[in-house]
């Protein structure tokens, strides 16, 4: 087990959680006065709910939202598997509706973690000795969990209630985004004098005075979308007192995608310096205190099923979800000389020698289901190739491909998250980063391009390069602009739960690509859930819905 993940799953001080629908959510523990943390190891115990919690939804339905609603993944059904009551293909659409499973999940997940978090907090901040001389670092600590909640909450959903207070299970109405914002934005504020500045093992996966502030920087990147106001030269600051810390790093252009392997962490090549905030995952414990996955499946959905042997996994993957060719073709094959290439599946597949081509035998039916020739039971053997385009080739109303190997090979495949070869099920090991130094540095790029003032002696270039001087051998850029940022972006946190965030930022959310046309503006941000409506009807839908 790696280093301080243990305190994850430390479930004995939840349990049970009723309805999450509301921002006002009652939970229950066993947090009681002979329990308190007095030290520092007692209180990694005592925020063990709300860390749980947040490792719910992320690596599954949080990124099944964050990511199909872009142009960065599809996962379209084959043979009717993966259909799903069309979730995948509203994602992909932009058709989703009040009832969409990842808008009602997701919203539960974020609701639950601050109602967790609320009654943590109003049991710790009582009762705790105030004698103990770390209350309120403990206390700022999981309200930057909640931030990190309410964050989400309002890049996805926008406006939404404010509910601080655990007991208090009155119906909150709907608070504007922009107020929202200035909530969050003082309540982040406020923690910052007593966060922590500790980095390293004893305080991976928590979050610290540095992950509060690339919360901040994150929030004023996105000021405009939120408020109506630019705050780019916040953002700035915000970024400086990360880079000024000394305390992070790039990971070196050998271990960017050793940086995502099951076996990252804090000890780990890269991403030991780079990770700012990681979500820590192992497929060795279980969550069975909240109703979500809270596991790290990811080679279950991007591993082709035919290459179950070339990565050893002891499970079926079945791989439907896929990237479209612009995405591809846009951001990942200009520059050969790019390793973030190296996280791609495509064309002629091979084991792990790089020369056994990879083989399936099925009949000339299995590999083609609209074979029309005199033999379909005769053997077919051939070698696994995957194809850069998609087709709806069987029911383009039921979002199918069809349920042949034609249909399976379909899409290149991403596999960031390199698949767990030790794990004895289907969930991985690999941690996911939430925010990474690198995004630090586009984040201050950004910003000083949009008209932020330029420090440090660092300008959009300088950093641009920085960052590129790590992840490819090809000369250094000599200019810059917000779509040269933009394209890095994009091939720099692919699969890392931002590209939403960034089209909507960039304004490209509304572009076509694969099967989608739509153009509807209050589709950047989703409907508040029916579930969320009929428990609290003080909420206001969202426009357009």
């Amino acid at each position: 087990m790696k280093m301080q993940k243990s305190f994850l799953f430390i479930a004995v001080l939840a349990a049970g959680l009723a309805s999450c629908h509301k921002l006002d959510v009652p939970i229950t523990t066993q947090l009681t006065p002979s329990v308190y943390p007095t030290d520092s190891a007692q209180f990694i115990t005592a925020s063990g709910p709300a860390y749980v919690a947040l490792r719910g939804n992320y690596a599954v339905e949080f990124f099944f939202q964050q990511t199909l609603s872009t142009d960065e993944a599809i996962l379209p059904a084959r043979g009717g598997n993966w259909y799903d009551g069309a979730q995948n293909q509203q994602m992909h659409y932009h058709s989703w509706n009040k009832d969409n499973n990842y808008v009602n999940t997701n919203w539960t997940w974020l609701a639950t973690i601050i109602g967790v978090v609320n009654q943590e907090l109003s049991i710790l901040n009582a009762d705790e000795p105030s004698t103990y001389s770390a209350k309120q670092q403990n206390l700022a600590e999981l309200k930057m969990v909640r931030a990190l909640a309410y964050f989400y909450m309002i890049d996805n959903y926008g406006n939404v209630p404010i509910d601080t207070v655990y007991g208090d299970f009155n119906a909150h109405p709907t608070v504007a985004r922009a107020q929202v914002f200035s909530f969050l934005e003082n309540d982040i504020k406020g923690c910052l004098p007593y966060l922590s500045r500790a980095t390293g093992t004893a305080t991976y996966g928590r979050m610290n005075l540095y992950s509060a502030y690339a919360l901040l920087a994150k929030m004023y990147l996105n000021a405009q979308v939120y408020t109506g106001t630019a705050r780019w030269n916040d953002c700035i600051a915000a970024c400086d007192t990360v880079i000024n810390s000394g305390l992070y790093s790039l990971a070196p252009l050998s271990d960017y995608l050793v940086m995502f392997y099951p076996t990252n962490g804090p000890t780990s090549l890269g991403s030991e310096n780079e990770f700012i905030f990681a979500i820590p995952y192992d497929p060795n414990l279980t969550n069975n205190v909240f109703p979500f996955r809270a596991v790290n499946i990811h080679a279950r959905y991007d591993v082709p099923r035919s290459e179950q042997a070339k990565f050893s996994l002891p499970f079926d993957p079945s791989a439907p979800e896929s990237t479209i060719p612009s995405f591809y073709d846009s951001y990942f094959s200009w520059d050969k000389n790019d390793v973030r290439n190296g996280q791609w599946l495509t064309g002629l597949q091979y084991l792990k020698d790089g020369v056994t081509p990879v083989t399936v035998t099925t009949t000339n039916l299995g590999y083609n289901q609209f074979y029309t020739g005199g033999s379909p039971s005769a053997s077919y053997t051939y070698q696994v190739n995957l194809s850069e385009a998609v087709t709806l080739r069987q029911d383009s109303a039921l979002f199918d491909c069809g349920n042949d190997e034609i249909a399976w090979n379909m899409g290149y495949r991403d596999i960031k998250f390199y698949p767990d070869w030790t794990s004895t099920s289907r969930n991985q090991n690999n941690d996911e980063p939430v925010f990474r130094y690198a995004d630090i540095l586009l984040m201050k790029a950004e910003a000083i391009l949009q008209g932020g003032t330029a420090t440090n002696g660092q300008t959009a270039l300088s950093l641009c390069n920085a960052l590129r001087a790590q992840r490819t051998t090809s000369p250094a850029w000599t200019n810059v602009t917000l779509d040269s940022i933009y394209n890095e972006r994009t091939r720099e946190f692919t699969q890392e739960n931002w590209h939403r965030n960034d089209m909507i930022r960039f304004g490209k959310f509304e572009n076509a690509w694969g099967f989608k046309v739509d153009a509807d503006v209050n589709h950047r941000i989703f409907p508040i859930p029916t579930t969320a409506l009929t428990l609290n009807p003080n909420l206001t839908q969202n426009p357009g819905y």
